[in-house]
């Protein structure tokens, strides 16, 4: 059992350190921090989709967002399209769960808006949706997804594609890099005086 452990802290770790040279991915990931810093100035919202461990993972770095990350500061509007289970049951039982986020987009979503969709596959069938439908409004996406993109690969503004296809660590990577944008975001827009 400790071997199988040390395997795996030592797989999350061996695919972090791939990260480092990344440097086109690097690029995307400050890009993407720009992109939602534009947002935050122009009065727009960042919005997150994401299915199972993904779900999770939007929630908790929209809280991040809309909380705190490292100190107090104003709270920024940041959503998973998730957290109303009612609207969630009721759609995917009276239309179809690949439109559960898409008909939110379309009810939210502006063109000053980002939305950010995390899968591993790039191939969840209701973030292809909801990423269609916020780049039909002009808002800019972004996609999280394992090493080939998927079906999403080549749809939203900016795809940031973990060079792995082991679901587990593609979606610590997710965290990892999500964690580092809401950084990015709250140094830009509150920084602090040393």
């Amino acid at each position: 059992m400790v071997e199988l452990i040390k395997q795996t802290i030592s797989s999350s770790i061996a695919l972090k350190t791939e990260l480092l040279n990344q440097g086109d991915l690097l690029n995307k990931v400050n890009l993407c921090a720009s992109e939602i810093i534009k947002c935050y100035q122009n009065n727009g919202k960042v919005f997150w989709c994401g299915n199972g461990g993904s779900a999770a993972d939007a929630q908790h770095l929209a809280a991040e967002l809309s909380g705190r990350f490292y100190y107090d500061r104003p709270p920024l509007y940041s959503e998973a399209l998730h957290v109303n289970t009612s609207y969630l049951t009721a759609v995917a039982n009276d239309y179809s769960y690949d439109v559960v986020y898409s008909r939110l987009v379309k009810a939210m979503v502006s063109e000053k808006d980002v939305l950010i969709g995390l899968t591993t596959s790039g191939n969840s069938a209701n973030i292809i949706n909801a990423i269609n439908e916020a780049n039909s409004k002009g808002a800019c996406t972004i996609a999280f997804t394992g090493q080939t993109g998927g079906k999403l690969k080549d749809l939203p503004t900016h795809l940031i594609n973990i060079p792995s296809t082991d679901t587990p660590r593609i979606q610590e990577c997710h965290m990892l890099l999500g964690h580092t944008i809401c950084e990015l975001v709250e140094m830009k827009l509150f920084p602090k005086n040393i």
